[in-house]
Order: C-alpha cells, then sequence, then structure tokens
C-alpha cells in the first residue's frame, strides 16, 4: 500500500469481542416477569416506562426491527447522541454498541445513559487502545490524528478530531495540506477518504468484520441476478477502493453506484426512483430504507452481513433497562472534556 498510502500499522489485536450468553441475556431469561410477557406486553410496558423514566430511546440504524420502531430517534452512533443531548429527557437508553452509549455520556454529561446490554461490543472499536494511538502519534509528533467515531472514549481522548462517514472526507480535506495525518482505525474507510481527497494518509489497519467481509464478488453476483438496480454502498466496505477503481475504468455503472454513510443511504432512500436497489451494508439498514420508501425493493448484498454485537440488544433486555436502570455508561474526565473537544473541533470544520 506504499504507492496508496505512507505508511500502514498493524493492530497487535484482531481478535473481535468475545460474545457468548451475556449477562443481560442470562438476567432476562431467569427473570419470571418477563419471560410471561408478550411482544404486545413488552411495547406497553417500554411505553409505560419510557414515560415513568423521563427517558428518551436512541436505536441504530443497524438495530432490529421492533427496537427500531419503538425508538424515539433512528440514526447513526454521532447524530443520535446529539439529537438526545437536544432533549429534555433525564434518561437516555441507548439501543446500540457500547462506544455509541459512550458518545453519547459524552455529550450530555448532566443525563443518565443506559444500555440494555452492556456487552455489545464493536469489533472495529476494539482494534485499537488509546495506549497505541499515544506510541503512534509518539513516531509522527507532528501529525494531526483523526479517529472515525467508532473507537472507545479513551481513544476519543487521544486524538485531535472525531469524524463520521458522512463527513470524514471534509474533515480530512480542512486540514492544511502540510500537515501529516494519522487516520484510525477503519483502513477502508481511510483508503476511501485518500481517493475522495488526494490526501495520503498513515492507515490504521482495522475494519469491521461485517463490512470488511463484504467484496466485489458480492457485488458481480447480485448484479447478475438484478441487472436493473442500483447499488449503495457504505464506505467501510471492503470491496469500495476496488469499485471505485471499476468506476474509473468503466467496469461499473457511475450514475448507478453511491458510496453512502448510512444517513446518506436514508436520504437517497427518501429521493430514490429505481426499483430494486442492492445494499452494502449491514442487514439491519434494510428495515429503516423499506419505511423510507417502501416503493423501492431494498435487497441486501450480502444476506450474511450480520453485526451480532447490534443484535444483542432485544425488547425484553430495553424493558429490563427501563425496569431496572441497567446497564449504567458513564465516561470519567478528563477522558469526556478530552473526547468531547475531538468532536467539537470536527464539528467546527464540517
Amino acid at each position: 500500500m506504499s504507492e496508496i498510502s505512507l505508511s500502514t500499522v498493524e493492530p497487535e489485536n484482531r481478535e473481535r469481542p468475545v460474545l457468548l450468553q451475556t449477562e443481560a441475556t442470562r438476567a432476562v431469561e431467569a427473570d419470571a416477569e418477563i419471560q410471561a410477557m408478550s411482544a404486545d406486553d413488552l411495547v406497553a410496558g417500554i411505553e409505560r416506562l419510557r414515560r415513568e423514566r423521563n427517558a428518551v430511546i436512541l436505536a441504530h440504524n443497524y438495530e432490529i426491527g421492533p427496537i427500531q420502531d419503538i425508538a424515539d430517534f433512528v440514526g447513526d452512533s454521532l447524530q443520535l447522541s446529539q439529537q438526545a443531548a437536544a432533549t429534555d429527557a433525564q434518561r437516555i437508553v441507548f439501543c446500540g454498541v457500547h462506544f455509541m452509549a459512550e458518545t453519547a455520556a459524552i455529550l450530555s454529561p448532566d443525563k443518565q445513559v443506559l444500555i440494555p446490554d452492556t456487552e455489545a461490543g464493536c469489533s472495529l472499536a476494539a482494534m485499537v487502545t488509546a495506549e497505541e494511538v499515544r506510541r503512534w502519534r509518539e513516531k509522527h509528533p507532528d501529525a494531526v490524528v483523526v479517529a472515525y467515531v467508532n473507537t472507545t472514549a479513551e481513544v476519543k481522548a487521544e486524538v485531535d478530531y472525531c469524524c463520521t462517514s458522512s463527513n470524514a472526507v471534509k474533515v480530512v480535506a480542512s486540514i492544511p495540506e502540510d500537515r501529516e495525518i494519522l487516520f484510525l482505525p477503519d483502513f477502508f474507510l481511510g483508503l476511501y477518504i485518500q481517493r475522495m481527497t488526494g490526501r495520503k494518509l498513515h492507515l490504521w489497519m482495522g475494519e469491521c468484520h461485517v463490512h470488511a467481509g463484504i467484496r466485489p464478488d458480492d457485488i458481480h453476483t447480485m448484479w447478475e441476478k438484478h441487472p436493473d438496480a442500483e447499488l449503495v454502498l457504505h464506505p467501510e466496505c471492503g470491496c469500495v477502493s476496488q469499485c471505485m477503481l471499476a468506476i474509473a475504468d468503466g467496469d461499473l455503472p457511475k450514475d448507478k453506484t453511491h458510496v453512502l454513510s448510512t444517513g446518506g443511504m436514508v436520504q437517497y432512500a427518501r429521493e430514490c426512483q429505481s426499483k430494486a436497489t442492492l445494499v452494502g451494508t449491514e442487514v439491519g439498514m434494510l428495515h429503516r430504507l423499506r419505511k423510507e420508501n417502501p416503493r423501492t425493493e431494498f435487497i441486501p448484498l450480502k444476506r450474511e452481513a450480520i453485526c451480532e454485537y447490534m443484535k444483542t440488544i432485544t425488547m425484553p433486555k430495553l424493558y429490563r433497562s427501563l425496569r431496572d436502570l441497567v446497564h449504567v455508561v458513564s465516561v470519567p474526565e478528563p477522558t469526556a472534556s478530552r473526547a468531547r473537544g475531538a468532536i467539537e473541533r470536527m464539528m467546527e470544520h464540517v
């Protein structure tokens, strides 16, 4: 990759967080009240507890359908945290993975933040630690460090800017051209940023195991089955760089291929006139897209693109979280203030 990026760094840990039967799963299975509740009972109970607890429920786009349907806000992690911070709610229940709840706690220090299953981790966030960032910075003392929002609070506290998949290109483009840039932790998103900005970056070689598994062969296979469909891809996908080269070479239709964040996909769905669209991201996204535009057939590019961590959040766990006020997520000082600074500096540039 030397001709593409300035350098790459291999993570010390490529093992995904172990997810067997979580403590929250065992708790709801042993809970007589919850086990006796029907699906309708759970919905009614969550609605009641939401009012009693003065809580706002957030659901990421990759959550299961019932969780998305009962949430006050559905979207990407940073957008949700910002929306919750603007409410008068006393509590935030974040139906997503742990780093997302941390971000909500960083932006809403006056609110109690809960997550229904504290073991809902993230394979990408687990690929870099704060200590690794500090060591990387020591090797490049004059560099600007940009971290994708899919990182822990401790990592955010060590960087200059955060970014999202929707604004990463703008954040990097705003940095003076004479400055070195270290980008972490998603390698494929970093490659996409390089191609869009023309900047050469030092890249951390992390990946989301779900998006990294979406490959060019998946596109060719599905487009053979659906030749008239359009294609939307998340920039974390392992196939994005090859697709952009294929578009440049004329091997993929430019007018039918779109690289979009989850928020971009929602906007695309609202405006889409295509009869069918192939969707390259975690399959939970299709629930949201189909609600936004029932006229278009949204087809998963890879049906196996399932984040098991997102799927640990269930309606029984959400009910228990509201009933028992578990599990509390907090970020101590000075980590919270330093991480908040990286997010605020991002917002100044975009």
